[in-house]
């Protein structure tokens, strides 16, 4: 595609990526490194906290194998995805899918669309879930990182859970306002600077005390249990805790549908995708091992917030305030192609409505005007308070990341990028090519379902038990 080419398709109305509030013309000026920020936000969140308790439960050998794993499991679909945002040519086709379900029902057709949709839907919603449980978690652990500084590391620095939950409800229903997730940029660039903070004061924070200690905690089999049944449940949560790591696949389209173009989109995307999860699978291993190689068996739950670190109390707080501006960012980045798709169906189902297609122009001194609609209010407002309401309920951080992580991660990341790369790419059946990727997502089916199971059964135990 050529430059001029290029540059007038930038500029074209595509009604199937709009919602009701979006402007008519869509300008793409997104580049690679715009891409690499989006991933990082997407990627890096509040699974990478958990990987030192991951690490505990698989040892020193398997716990760095898994996470090379689903580094490498992520990379595939990646490349998968990559080439389904243009139909039916990967780099010229005329035909945008600006969203992942959008590919899925250009490629594999309505029915298809259906199944995924629900998957989708699932995993929007259980990110947001956890997204909330953690930034409570991290609030909180500022407040009893000053108490036990002041207090005592012996205090009983107890607080609940519940107002921070909602205090990060509101400030999500707020943000959830923006009308696009091409308007979500500065968020996906804040975001991803938190996370590379409070990755590196967690890295450093395990180094120091393995300095401290003067040897390197855990052995080759991790943490030792009761019965051979309950390691098997701990290990299976462990690998739930690990896939919510790497979610960011379910995004990769609309990240792509950002990109300015040439050179190609998906050429730009598949050099992002290798940076961001390069960069990311760096820091998993170094907050996941240096924290196994600080604390051992006892490795928290949570590394910033398990109190396993209680000095300095101050990088402490600021590891957390950098987690919870994280997690604010990232939350917009994995809901906004939620709300986008839902209003599009509600804006096809009423196309005459004024309360759905009506925005109204508010303008406040010293700050640019801001168009308001009503559908977008109300639904997004509800949902925040939806999504508030089930964290609140469920509030166990390391079960919920485990259930999460393994649900979806085989429908969304393995099975239909596969499906459509097979498809887009007309890879005939019994070849060598196709008998390779079929195995492929057989082998991933079984490793989900396993951790799927261990992930519930750890959740009812902490609900219930």
């Amino acid at each position: 595609m050529g430059a001029e080419e290029g540059d007038q398709e930038a500029l074209l109305v595509d009604s199937r990526s709009s919602s009701p509030s979006m402007q008519p013309h869509i300008k793409r000026t997104g580049n690679i490194w715009t891409g690499v920020a989006h991933i990082i936000t997407g990627v890096i969140g509040a699974g990478v906290l958990s990987l030192a308790w991951s690490m505990a439960q698989l040892g020193w050998i398997a716990g760095p194998l898994t996470m090379l794993l689903f580094a490498s499991v992520t990379f595939v679909s990646a490349v998968s995805l990559c080439n389904c945002y243009r139909s039916p040519d990967p780099e010229s086709g005329p035909i945008r899918n600006t969203s992942y379900l959008e590919a899925v029902r250009t490629i594999l057709g309505p029915r298809s669309a259906t199944v995924c949709s629900v998957f989708l839907r699932i995993n929007y919603c259980k990110v947001g879930i956890v997204y909330t449980i953690t930034a409570a978690v991290s609030m909180r652990a500022i407040q009893k990182s000053n108490c036990y500084h002041k207090e005592g590391h012996r205090a009983a620095c107890g607080y609940g859970h519940t107002s921070y939950m909602l205090f990060f409800g509101i400030v999500q229903t707020v943000l959830s306002q923006i009308p696009n997730f091409r308007d979500t940029k500065w968020l996906s660039i804040i975001a991803a600077i938190m996370s590379f903070a409070y990755s590196i004061i967690g890295s450093a924070l395990g180094l120091e005390k393995v300095i401290d200690n003067g040897n390197i905690e855990g052995n080759i089999g991790g943490v030792p249990t009761s019965t051979p049944a309950k390691k098997v449940w701990l290990v299976s949560q462990a690998i739930g805790d690990i896939a919510f790591a790497f979610p960011f696949s379910v995004i990769l389209i609309e990240i792509q549908d950002t990109l300015k173009s040439p050179p190609p989109e998906k050429v730009t995307m598949k050099k992002a995708s290798m940076t961001g999860i390069s960069i990311t699978t760096f820091f998993y291993i170094c907050c996941g091992g240096f924290g196994y190689a600080a604390f051992g068996d006892s490795a928290p739950g949570n590394l910033l917030t398990g109190f396993g670190f209680f000095e300095p109390y101050w990088l402490i707080d600021f590891a957390n305030a950098c987690i919870i501006l994280h997690l604010i960012g990232a939350y917009q980045v994995f809901s906004q192609p939620l709300f986008a798709d839902l209003e599009r169906w509600i804006s096809k189902k009423f196309p005459n409505s004024g309360f759905i297609h009506h925005n109204y122009s508010l303008k406040a001194p010293w700050l640019p005007a801001f168009k308001l609609n009503l559908l977008r209010l109300c639904f997004r407002t509800t949902y925040v308070a939806f999504i508030t309401g089930i964290a609140i309920a469920f509030p166990y951080f390391n079960q919920v990341v485990g259930v999460a992580g393994s649900i979806n991660f085989w429908p969304l990341i393995v099975y239909f990028p596969v499906e459509m790369y097979i498809a887009q790419t007309k890879i005939r059946a019994w070849t060598k090519k196709w008998i390779l990727l079929r195995a492929f997502t057989f082998a991933c089916l079984l490793v989900m379902l396993f951790a799927l199971v261990g992930s519930i059964e750890g959740l009812i135990e902490a609900r219930f038990g």
